[in-house]
C-alpha cells in the first residue's frame, strides 16, 4: 500500500475513516529501527502467547511433537492477527478492512518468526521431548523467541520503510 497517495487530506478510502497525517517513526528513506523493534516486539507478544498456548495444550493433552507444533504456530497466527484486529477495530474499521489490514500487517512478520523460533526449538536437541518442567523446554522456546526477534526486526524495518507490513497499521493510529 502506498500511504503518500492517500494523505491529502479529503480520501476516506478506509472504511470512511480518514487515515492519519504522517508515520512516526519513519523518515525518507526508510523506518527507524526503534519503529521496527516496537513492530516486531508487538508481533513477538501475539506470537509468543499463542505459541506457549499451544505447546501446553499439545503437551498437557500428551499429543506428539507435529500435533503440537502445528497447534502452536496455528495459535501464534490468531493471537498475532488479533492483536493488530482489535487495534484497528477500536479505531473504527469495520470488520472485514480490519482484518486485511491485519493480515497485511503481520502475515510476514508473523512467519519469519515462526519459523525461525520453531528451527530453534526443532534443532535444538532434546527440546521437543522437554516436559513443561524442563528448564530445555523454556531455554529453548524463550531463546528461540529472543533469536525470532533479532531476525524478524530487520524485516520488519524493510517492510515498514516500503509502507508495509506493519506500516499499514500507522495509517489508523
Amino acid at each position: 500500500m502506498d500511504h503518500g497517495t492517500h494523505h491529502t487530506g479529503t480520501d476516506r478510502g478506509h472504511g470512511g475513516r480518514r487515515p492519519h497525517a504522517g508515520h512516526a517513526g519513519q523518515r525518507k528513506g526508510g523506518a527507524t529501527w526503534g519503529t521496527a523493534a516496537k513492530a516486531t516486539l508487538h508481533c513477538l507478544t501475539g506470537c509468543a502467547i499463542g505459541e506457549i498456548l499451544g505447546m501446553v495444550i499439545g503437551t498437557a493433552l500428551m499429543w506428539g511433537n507435529v500435533q503440537t507444533m502445528i497447534l502452536a504456530i496455528a495459535l501464534a497466527f490468531v493471537f498475532g492477527y488479533s492483536f493488530t484486529l482489535f487495534a484497528v477495530l477500536r479505531a473504527g474499521l469495520d470488520f472485514r478492512t480490519a482484518l486485511k489490514v491485519a493480515l497485511a500487517a503481520d502475515t510476514v512478520s508473523i512467519a519469519v518468526m515462526e519459523l525461525v523460533d520453531n528451527g530453534i526449538i526443532a534443532l535444538t536437541p532434546g527440546a521437543m521431548d522437554a516436559h513443561l518442567s524442563d528448564a530445555l523446554f523454556w531455554t529453548a522456546l524463550l531463546g528461540g523467541f529472543a533469536v525470532a526477534f533479532v531476525i524478524t526486526t530487520p524485516v520488519n524495518k524493510w517492510m515498514i520503510g516500503r509502507g508495509k507490513g506493519h506500516a499499514v497499521v500507522h495509517a489508523y493510529h
